[in-house]
């Protein structure tokens, strides 16, 4: 794109957020108009049945109920079955949306093993706004870093996935890896990729990973940014290059990737990019890695880099000082607030840190509504305000109707208006909302937590936490609160010597601990509610596994965050497996 288009698009932007009222109610007419042909969709049938269209933005509140995942699950299966749930006369009523079902999309979530469904249908009013949320976010971008023609390069840590088929013979995968895998695939807008497609196609993350990374030393002059969808591929990236970086000296001296990785096209294909032996490259990535100083390695391997770009806000907020490290002087840019379901808000700003990222919702996008949240409250209430009722300062969980089959639907995202761009809310991302009324902490509050936690195991033991999650157990009376914590290699921890000396020091955090756990957790634990707060160390790379696991069992590669607040039986049994010591904090 030129700098016209640049420039008509990011217009187009700003004036879609000059009037959000009047384009919200555009969107929600749009999407009803739409989906009410030719008899209307079976899902909404009950709810606005007698009402005369167009139904308006207040009688589509009151009619139609919020709605979660579990309300769709029986609609999403048949369509993925390809067979009607009863056989009644209306059983070729489309489902949720009159447009074509072309697939379904992996959603991101990561507290069970096993990711929703997110179906996707051929909807031409949603590529229309998602074209203009997509192209705006790469005119800003354009805007800051202009494209220079002799560095022009992007070390892309970018995964296709493996795609799986339902019965009914639609294709799954994560929404970031559709422009890969549609009939429609334009590999052109992945040129300035410095790794071959048969490395984003390939089946093997650690070894896509590793080939990505040897392609981008490869290319080491000519890298201008360094991508990622999230902050942990990026730790994992530079975890990966402080344990194998003498492996990756030798593939580039060779002219060869290491033996190891076991797709054989896509080890033709990165030979090919490797050129033959590089012996010069590879003696001065050696000599800038054989120091073994990681602060600031980005400037050090890439000199002509500009940029490091990857989503850091909500649960990825922990990764980015360590990122930042890495970085250092080397600008680390924010992502955009675009979910599988639909794109909700753009990053106007992409150079701020996350604790002041913003986003502009999109007036376009969706329809939006907002459902009070408080951090200490179970139940604020279930009335919504719109997009034209939020208030600075207010926190909300965001409630979307898209163009592309869910209604009224709870995202699950809990968001604070922090301010207003034109008439549009701009918002900050502050975590995951609560499954149910029994979830006594939130993932603020662990995060909160364990951030006092590290601040005195860094100082006590010379601790790192490297990860963390935790499990709420109902099963027990009363019930028990576990945090599942990882640290870094070498520490006391660790030691089997110091255990009786760490045993000691854990025992004396817990105060510290949960005074962070906000104001549910603290009264049920006055009360006798809640038995005492136990903390388990597990060893390291307890979390790399069971992203691994994960993997395995369908989750995306792509999209894979790590749990925070665990709700499935499996990884707690996977967790307890790898446990090295149990601490119960009665301090």
């Amino acid at each position: 794109m030129n700098l016209t288009d640049d420039e008509e698009i990011l217009k187009k932007l700003e004036d879609t957020t000059k009037d959000a009222a009047c384009g919200q109610l555009e969107a929600l007419r749009s999407i009803l108009e739409h989906q009410s042909k030719g008899g209307g969709v079976r899902y909404l049938r009950p709810y606005l049945q007698g009402y005369d269209a167009p139904v308006d933005a207040n009688t589509f509140r009151q009619a139609v109920p919020l709605s979660s995942y579990e309300d769709y699950v029986d609609h999403i299966d048949q369509m993925a079955n390809n067979g009607p749930v009863d056989h009644d006369h209306d059983h070729d009523q489309p489902l949720l949306s009159v447009d074509p079902l072309i697939c379904f999309f992996f959603s991101s979530g990561a507290s069970t093993m096993k990711p929703k469904l997110i179906p996707y249908f051929d909807s031409k009013l949603s590529r229309a706004a998602s074209f203009i949320a997509h192209q705006g976010s790469n005119a800003i971008h354009r805007r800051l870093f202009p494209p220079r023609q002799s560095v022009n390069k992007v070390l892309w840590f970018i995964y296709a996935d493996n795609i799986t088929t339902t019965k009914g013979g639609f294709k799954v995968m994560a929404a970031s890896s559709y422009p890969m895998h549609s009939s429609k695939a334009n590999w052109s807008q992945l040129v300035s990729c410095s790794s071959p497609r048969e490395v984003i196609l390939g089946s093997n993350i650690e070894h896509q990973m590793y080939c990505h990374l040897l392609c981008g030393l490869r290319n080491s002059d000519s890298i201008d940014g360094i991508r990622a969808p999230y902050a942990i591929s990026l730790i994992n990236v530079f975890s990966l290059l402080e344990s194998k970086w003498e492996q990756l000296c030798d593939d580039l001296e060779h002219g060869v990737p290491s033996s190891e990785i076991s797709d054989v096209v896509m080890k033709d294909s990165v030979t090919e990019v490797l050129g033959g032996p590089q012996p010069e490259l590879s003696r001065r990535i050696r000599l800038i890695c054989e120091e073994k100083n990681w602060g600031g390695i980005v400037r050090k391997l890439w000199p002509n880099v500009r940029y490091i770009r990857c989503v850091t806000t909500g649960s990825m907020k922990q990764y980015y000082p360590r990122l930042k490290r890495y970085a250092g002087e080397v600008p680390l840019l924010g992502g955009d607030y675009f979910a599988s379901e639909c794109c909700v808000g753009i990053n106007l700003d992409i150079m701020q840190p996350p604790e002041t990222t913003r986003f502009v919702l999109l007036p376009t996008a969706a329809y939006f509504e907002f459902l009070p949240f408080a951090l200490d409250e179970i139940n604020v209430g279930e009335e919504t305000v719109d997009i034209s009722g939020v208030e600075v300062g207010k926190m909300y969980e965001v409630v979307v109707t898209t163009y592309r089959g869910f209604y009224r639907y709870r995202l699950g995202d809990i968001v604070r208006v922090v301010d207003f761009y034109n008439s549009a809310p701009q918002v900050e991302y502050m975590m995951r909302a609560p499954k149910t009324s029994s979830e006594i902490i939130t993932e603020k509050h662990l995060m909160s937590a364990v951030e006092s936690f590290q601040r005195v195991i860094r100082k006590d033991m010379a601790a790192e936490i490297s990860e963390f999650a935790s499990f709420l157990d109902l099963m027990l009376s009363p019930k028990h609160l576990k945090l599942y914590i990882e640290v870094r290699e070498g520490c006391k921890l660790l030691q089997e010597e110091k255990l009786e000396e760490s045993v000691e020091i854990l025992k004396r955090c817990g105060s510290s601990i949960e005074d962070s756990l906000g104001g549910i957790y603290m009264m049920q634990r006055k009360r006798g509610e809640i038995g005492p707060l136990a903390v388990s160390i597990v060893k390291p790379g307890s979390f790399d596994r069971l992203s691994l696991v994960a993997i395995e069992n369908g989750a995306p590669a792509s999209q894979y965050k790590p749990p925070k607040i665990i709700r499935n039986r499996q990884i707690v049994d996977f967790m307890e497996r790898c446990i090295v010591v149990t601490v119960s904090l009665d301090g």
